[in-house]
């Protein structure tokens, strides 16, 4: 898609991406199509990979919303593109831009998985702007096609993993360029590493474990709870908890009280998780304080969509696992704030009702949510592969570039072009 003839230029600033050359693919893309593109590099890790043309921020986090404020006016900004909107950085920016009129485009992972991410308008998850009243959803999707039957997208965990780590490196690296930045992640990027280190030692341990438990649970009736990352700003921005200990420790207590005595709760650690916590032990600890020991199961490993087709229901903060969940038409509670927590699709009684009577999903309703989610919150593509990563950009280009115009920057001015401007088409 090209910028008509005659319309206004748009200038797009791009702030911190996903580990890789996403944005960067995504930015020439843009400029390529008549579009002004622009970068701010905020550590070591994002000018790796964004190594050209951009402008290196090197000063206080007290400084930046000035920073931010004097770009947007000397380079007439007009989109800002983003992933996350929760990191402190990133919050600064959009409420400064948000002054000036200047359209916000976040991209996130992708609310239903594989093979989508998430590209909205003014913020993701329990910012999203998403519909949520099933009246109104029902009626968007009468006008909406159907969801796609597409072929898989192709995705290789090991590329990501080399993007992700050779990031880090450099943000690790980067300190002397970038002396005052201080990374969105929770703890040391060096101990997860090293307990990243240790779970692949133990990965022949991890997976006779994995057998055991899906040996012990068969013809048993199951609730699944899978974790989620605790330092994943779904569980420290989106959910009460601040931790995913904590959050654990309020499932556990509810199904001691709670739960039928047939029943046992399955714990699935979360794939990413760097294993640096032994959550297995933790798990039991807790468990034998409350007398549930004999009805506390924990895996790691085991495919997710098969656990969930067998379980009676799922547990989730607002983990996407809730969705795969939904999608076989398995009750799902939600504790946090998910955009898929929807009147009639998940179970609304609160999590002690849910061990007795869970609330099944509206097939046809979830399916209309899918519609309008699809429309309005999801791009195809991935960041596990060339092609994918080929696709996420041509459709996340269609998307950016179908948005209108932004009013003009207000109080925005015509001095020269600061460091940085760059891609001009």
């Amino acid at each position: 898609m090209m910028m008509p003839p005659g319309a206004p230029r748009r200038e797009f600033l791009f702030l911190q991406g996903p580990p890789g050359p996403f944005f960067r693919e995504l930015g020439t893309a843009l400029a390529e199509r008549g579009v002004g593109v622009h970068r701010i590099n905020l550590s070591g890790g994002d000018l790796y990979d964004w190594p050209e043309g951009g402008t290196d921020y090197r000063g206080r986090m007290r400084d930046w919303p000035m920073f931010v404020d004097r770009y947007l006016r000397a380079h007439r900004i007009t989109d800002i593109v983003l992933f996350g909107d929760c990191r402190p950085m990133h919050q600064a920016a959009l409420r400064m831009a948000k002054l000036r009129g200047v359209h916000l485009h976040v991209f996130e992972e992708g609310y239903i998985r594989p093979d989508w991410m998430t590209l909205e308008r003014d913020g993701v998850n329990g910012h999203s702007p998403m519909e949520r009243d099933p009246e109104v959803i029902l009626a968007s999707a009468r006008w909406l096609p159907p969801v796609p039957k597409l072929p898989p997208i192709t995705a290789d965990f090991k590329r990501r993993a080399r993007d992700s780590y050779w990031h880090y490196h450099h943000v690790v690296t980067g300190k002397l360029r970038f002396p005052f930045y201080r990374s969105h992640r929770q703890g040391s990027i060096t101990l997860d590493g090293i307990g990243w280190a240790f779970k692949f030692l133990r990965a022949r341990r991890r997976e006779r474990q994995a057998d055991e438990t899906l040996a012990a649970i068969a013809g048993r009736k199951y609730f699944l709870f899978p974790l989620q990352l605790t330092g994943d700003y779904q569980i420290r921005a989106h959910s009460p908890f601040g931790s995913m200990g904590v959050a654990v420790d309020y499932v556990l207590e509810s199904f001691a009280r709670f739960a039928p005595a047939d029943t046992v709760l399955l714990v699935k650690e979360h794939p990413l998780d760097s294993g640096f916590r032994n959550w297995r032990r933790w798990l039991f600890k807790r468990a034998r304080r409350l007398n549930i020991e004999e009805r506390i199961l924990h895996i790691d490993g085991g495919e997710l969509q098969d656990l969930a087709e067998h379980a009676v229901g799922m547990v989730c903060v607002n983990s996407t696992s809730g969705t795969l969940a939904l999608e076989v038409g398995l009750p799902v509670v939600v504790l946090g704030d998910a955009v898929y927590d929807v009147r009639g699709v998940t179970h609304q009684a609160g999590l002690d009702r849910f061990w007795l009577d869970p609330e099944v999903p509206d097939s046809q309703l979830y399916e209309a949510f899918k519609q309008v989610l699809h429309a309005k919150c999801l791009v195809r593509g991935g960041l596990a592969s060339a092609s994918a990563m080929e696709t996420l950009v041509r459709n996340s280009i269609e998307r950016l570039l179908a948005e209108p115009a932004a009013v003009p920057v207000r109080g925005a001015h015509t001095a020269a072009p600061a460091k940085g401007l760059m891609l001009k088409g």
